[in-house]
C-alpha cells in the first residue's frame, strides 16, 4: 500500500534540521512517524511542543500512565505502529511489566489509580468524546480531578492522531512488532 513520503533528516536543512534536532532530544531517536510529519513542518513542531507540554515533568499523569493511556488508544485504533513504539517504551523506558503492557491495552490497571484513568480513557476514546454523566462522576469518585480529566482527554487526542497517521501514511514499523491481533 502507497503511503506518505518520508522526510530524510540526514538531507533536511534550515528549520526542518532544527525540528528533527529538537525530535532527537525529546525522543532519543527521530523515529519514522516524525520522518512522515516533517511533510508539514507546523504539524511536526506542533507534535512536540505537545508532547513537552503533556510530559510527566508538566502535567499530573506518571510516566506509565501516559504510556498505558497510549497503549489503549493504539489498541483500540488498531495501530500496530504505535502498538509498537508504546509497547517498547513502556517496557524500557518507564519500566511496565509485559502483563501491564497487556492489560493496558485492554484499559485495566492492577492500581486504583491506574484503573480509574484507563476507565475514563477507554471511555473517551470508545465514545469519541461522548463521555456520559455518570462516567465523569466516576472518574471524580475515583479521585480524578478536571484538570486532571482534561489531561487524560489531550493525551487521547494525541494519541489518536497519531494513530490515524501512522495508518494514514503506511509508515514502516521502526520498533520491535507488536500487532493489535497479539
Amino acid at each position: 500500500m502507497q503511503g506518505l513520503h518520508i522526510v530524510d533528516p540526514e538531507i533536511a536543512t534550515g528549520e526542518a534540521a532544527r525540528l528533527f534536532a529538537a525530535t532527537h532530544k525529546a525522543l532519543g531517536v527521530i523515529p519514522n512517524l516524525a520522518k512522515v510529519m516533517a511533510n508539514n513542518l507546523a504539524v511536526l513542531e506542533g507534535y512536540l511542543d505537545a508532547v513537552g507540554a503533556l510530559g510527566p515533568e508538566r502535567t499530573t499523569l506518571s510516566p506509565d500512565l501516559i504510556e498505558r493511556i497510549a497503549l489503549l488508544v493504539a489498541q483500540e485504533n488498531r495501530s500496530d505502529y504505535c502498538l509498537s513504539v508504546h509497547s517498547f517504551r513502556g517496557t524500557k523506558v518507564v519500566g511496565l511489566t509485559v502483563l501491564e503492557t497487556a492489560r493496558a491495552r485492554r484499559g485495566e490497571a492492577g492500581d486504583p489509580r491506574g484503573a480509574a484513568v484507563l476507565a475514563l480513557a477507554s471511555a473517551v476514546v470508545r465514545e469519541r468524546g461522548a463521555v456520559s454523566d455518570d462516567q465523569l462522576a466516576m472518574a471524580r469518585h475515583d479521585g480524578l480531578s478536571d484538570g486532571q480529566i482534561v489531561e487524560v482527554v489531550a493525551h487521547v487526542a494525541l494519541n489518536v492522531f497519531t494513530n490515524y497517521l501512522a495508518k494514514v501514511a503506511c509508515v514502516d514499523i521502526d520498533w520491535p512488532l507488536v500487532r493489535h491481533t497479539d
